[in-house]
């Protein structure tokens, strides 16, 4: 998995140096940076510019490239001992996972699942996150109807994202030892109808105008916001 950008090759080389493989730079990187990158004992590559361009794929990587291990992600059984978790049913923007992931790690959120995808770009993910899903506990599951049936089995809540919801500020607080799965869907689709009637309860966020086009990233982090708060 290659991810590129100062910022973010930074930060794994803080918090998950374990996971770096190779290391790749584009440019001349000042000499106590390079030591530090030095002392990982890992290859450290110098990469030309139309090498670099298309590693990057055209993005801003500033010069900075690492190689990292594969993602590895959570088995389910660990995910359903947690109390705090979000599914993202339908979810393929990886700009939109990347967000939500950093702030529900950012709130407390114990876990991620994205459901009714078959694969995902991690390495987006990984980079949009901000590092945020190298932290998180995150898995794939194939159908939400079948996780929202198996979540139910195992004592979870179930509260879904929905337009003719309710207020969420109606909604008690979520206590540290309730367990909750909030479930948000696709921007375009919502959650599909079939969860949605698994849902024990459906919420929405109230509008002070009649305005109903909130990016999914940005309602994920209100709701969040609110049941913890």
């Amino acid at each position: 998995m290659i991810i590129y950008g100062k910022q973010i090759v930074l930060y794994v080389l803080e918090k998950h140096p374990s996971l770096i493989e190779e290391v790749m730079f584009s440019k001349e990187i000042e000499p106590k940076l390079f030591s530090k990158f030095l002392k990982l004992g890992k290859k450290i590559i110098k990469l030309d510019n139309k090498k670099a361009q298309g590693l990057a794929k055209g993005g801003n990587h500033q010069g900075f490239f690492l190689k990292l291990s594969e993602f590895s992600y959570t088995p389910i059984k660990d995910i359903k001992d947690m109390n705090f978790i979000l599914v993202l049913d339908g979810l393929t923007d990886v700009g939109n996972i990347g967000a939500i992931i950093r702030t529900a790690y950012s709130l407390g959120v114990e876990a991620v699942i994205a459901s009714d995808v078959k694969t995902l770009n991690n390495q987006g993910i990984v980079r949009t996150s901000a590092g945020a899903m190298l932290d998180m506990p995150f898995t794939i599951y194939p159908k939400t109807l079948d996780l929202a049936n198996e979540l139910s089995q195992n004592g979870f809540t179930l509260i879904g994202a929905a337009m003719n919801g309710t207020d969420l500020k109606k909604y008690g607080k979520i206590e540290k030892t309730d367990k909750v799965a909030l479930f948000m869907g696709s921007e375009g689709e919502g959650i599909h109808p079939k969860v949605l009637k698994k849902m024990d309860l459906k919420v929405s966020i109230g509008m002070e105008h009649s305005f109903d086009s909130l990016n999914v990233s940005v309602a994920a982090g209100i709701l969040i916001y609110t049941l913890k708060r």
